[in-house]
């Protein structure tokens, strides 16, 4: 297992970020890889990203030095959502089936963790977020059946899009732990617009379903100064709880949203409309 230790930036010192330096500090470029756990601990809530591909083998998910932990959800709690193909993932001898799209949320104090692929010639990709958390909550399967769904936006926007609300406090308890995936249709490429901030919690935004070629171009910063970053499918960006998190796509796509903080309320954020950007 790979994991990647990031610090957390003031917005003074972002504003001076070049295109290099606020790829690096942000962007992950490599969720994935093949028969490898590869994670990012980041310093927004201590918040964890990353993925697991299993190929030829089972990954089992071990602790890491950065947890100073006996096993890694020692006092964590996890969501997972499968991006690519029928998996398989194990917790504490319990075995959940997980299809495309479908998630997973794992409570604190599970010991053994073990993802695997069902057909090794379509691989799963296993979205993984990963939060600190004081109570045990029962592990449980999620699926879009039962999420919580809102369309919003509109074609004339270039915004109409389905919100799948998956790991969140209305489906199952979490400590701090959110997660959902939104869809865009077809001829919209605007996701989470207007933009907003929420200093309660940090936030983090994985993209996938970007066509060959194509790409996301993901906006961050205060909203009285923005950045962008141009994103490839397959990719995640960190959002501190100062930033903005928007995208416009050069096709339709889909991502998914994560975050942690001590506000579980889904609809607390402060709005900034889009003729007051800069």
């Amino acid at each position: 297992m790979k994991i990647e230790l990031r610090y957390a930036v003031h917005p003074d010192d972002f504003k001076k970020y070049d295109t290099q330096k606020l790829r690096k500090e942000f962007l992950i470029e490599n969720v994935f890889v093949p028969d490898e756990i590869s994670l990012v601990y980041t310093m927004y809530d201590r918040y964890i990203v990353g993925g697991a591909m299993p190929v030829s083998k089972e990954l089992l998910l071990e602790t890491a030095d950065e947890l100073k932990a006996g096993y890694f959800l020692e006092r964590r709690e996890m969501g997972i959502i499968n991006t690519g193909g029928p998996a398989e993932v194990e917790c504490d001898e319990v075995k959940y089936s997980l299809g495309f799209k479908e998630a997973l949320y794992i409570g604190k104090e599970t010991i053994k963790v073990v993802f695997r692929s069902v057909d090794k010639q379509k691989p799963a990709k296993l979205y993984i977020n990963s939060a600190p958390a004081h109570h045990k909550y029962p592990s449980k399967k999620v699926t879009v059946a039962v999420a919580e769904v809102a369309e919003l936006g509109s074609p004339e926007a270039s915004n109409h899009r389905t919100i799948n609300k998956l790991l969140i406090n209305t489906i199952l308890p979490t400590c701090q732990l959110q997660m959902g995936m939104t869809e865009l249709k077809t001829g919209s490429v605007w996701n989470t617009m207007p933009v907003h901030t929420h200093n309660r919690r940090m936030e983090a935004y994985f993209y996938f379903e970007v066509p060959e070629k194509q790409a996301v171009c993901h906006f961050i910063g205060d909203p009285d100064e923005t950045r962008h970053i141009w994103m490839k499918n397959d990719q995640a960006v960190l959002s501190p709880s100062w930033s903005i998190h928007s995208a416009a796509g050069t096709s339709n796509y889909t991502f998914i949203w994560g975050m942690a903080g001590e506000n579980l309320d889904y609809g607390d954020m402060d709005v900034r409309h889009p003729d007051t950007l800069k």
